[in-house]
């Protein structure tokens, strides 16, 4: 009895250690990148104080999170996938994660909200930062609503019918 709980144990153990092991390859290059892009915005910004680092893959790929500049204002900061374009607005310059979902629900009538988040959209060869919404409608479809950071104009929507 005591050698099958032994047993037990060194093959829970092994086990534990295992998917421990795959999680962390599994995200090492989402760390990877994060530690790139917080180290070449630092190369040529003042900011600090980094925090919410997500990846957004719209028409080109771009590293989004927020930061401090040297006023201690909060910014966010997208970071193009080379590394050749950054862009920064203070977060207080346009509209929240709440209004943006408030324009959806007065645009459209989804039953729910999956994700929302910030990228970059490409409107007639311009880059604009912008609020990408991820819902789902009352027949279980699933939607995208685009809403311009700054302007909180919708910039376009991808509706399944």
């Amino acid at each position: 009895m005591k050698k099958w709980i032994i047993i037990s144990i060194v093959v829970l153990f092994a086990l534990g250690v295992g998917l421990v092991s795959v999680y962390l390859n599994a995200t090492k290059p989402l760390r990877v990148a994060e530690d790139k892009s917080i180290e070449l915005v630092k190369e040529k910004l003042d900011l600090s104080n980094f925090s919410d680092f997500n990846v957004y893959n719209g028409e080109s790929t771009y590293y989004v999170m927020t930061a401090e500049n040297q006023n201690d204002e909060q910014v966010y900061v997208w970071v193009s996938e080379n590394g050749n374009e950054i862009i920064t607005k203070q977060m207080d310059s346009g509209l929240n994660k709440e209004e943006a979902v408030n324009t959806v629900y007065a645009n459209r009538a989804p039953k729910e909200i999956i994700t929302v988040r910030l990228g970059i959209t490409e409107i007639q060869k311009t880059k604009r930062p912008a609020w990408e919404i991820y819902y789902r409608t009352e027949n279980g479809l699933l939607n995208y609503y685009y809403v311009d950071f700054e302007t909180g104009e919708k910039l376009r929507a991808i509706d399944n019918f």
